[in-house]
């Protein structure tokens, strides 16, 4: 089955049996006081928006029996995968790897980096721990995306101009599809998440597709009935 889906630049072509859900970096060091995000000087309200949304996509897709995916950027307790040039880049209130109200930030297994309520995965759902912005560098997930036959992307998630588009962008040069579900991606800067939905489906959907979340329920319904 194909569902067709109202989405810019043109129609979304979304195969059923080859699609899945990333949610990219839902986690509270981006999202809650205390984290990351707030560290580097952000106000983290902003990223709140994109909750609800997510949600709703991840209830639609278990719905559906279709696969997800969860990513969290997680580095390993001794950062020998965090590059001093990552760790040391500007002047944050913490760094990377410093203790936080929500443990160390943006170490794998402290509370920081555990997925917000809202957007828990469920059993059997596969979270990657990426070390890097993309969900592609140095992970397993383009070997699981090609032994489950996935060639098509919906994606959400936060920022959208730093791990949102890195992650896309990753995709397409790999040969995925992408769509990027307008709601449920949010930014620090609000002008930014404007200007990256921009780039994405510019010059005839050169990085990938964007559509509105009832958009995309509606395609997908229409499939089903």
């Amino acid at each position: 089955m194909i569902a067709e889906i109202d989405a810019r630049p043109f129609t979304f072509r979304m195969p059923i049996d080859g699609t899945a859900l990333i949610l990219i970096d839902m986690q509270r060091d981006f999202l809650d006081p205390g984290g990351f995000g707030a560290a580097l000087g952000n106000d983290v309200c902003l990223l709140r928006p994109a909750v609800a949304a997510c949600g709703r996509l991840l209830a639609t897709f278990r719905a559906s029996g279709m696969p997800v995916i969860h990513t969290r950027e997680a580095h390993r307790p001794d950062l020998s995968d965090c590059p001093p040039a990552k760790r040391l880049r500007g002047t944050p209130l913490l760094r990377i790897g410093d203790e936080g109200p929500m443990g160390r930030i943006l170490v794998a297994g402290e509370a920081g980096t555990e997925i917000v309520t809202e957007c828990a995965p469920a059993a059997g759902e596969l979270v990657i721990d990426k070390p890097g912005k993309g969900a592609f560098y140095n992970t397993g997930l383009n070997r699981y995306l090609g032994d489950n036959g996935i060639t098509t992307l919906v994606v959400g998630g936060v920022t959208t101009e730093v791990c949102v588009q890195t992650t896309l962008r990753e995709a397409n040069d790999r040969g995925y599809d992408c769509l990027l579900i307008e709601e449920a991606t949010e930014s620090y800067v609000p002008e930014f998440k404007r200007v990256t939905l921009d780039m994405i489906r510019a010059q005839g959907a050169i990085v990938g597709w964007t559509c509105t979340l009832s958009a995309f329920e509606s395609g997908l319904a229409r499939c089903f009935h």
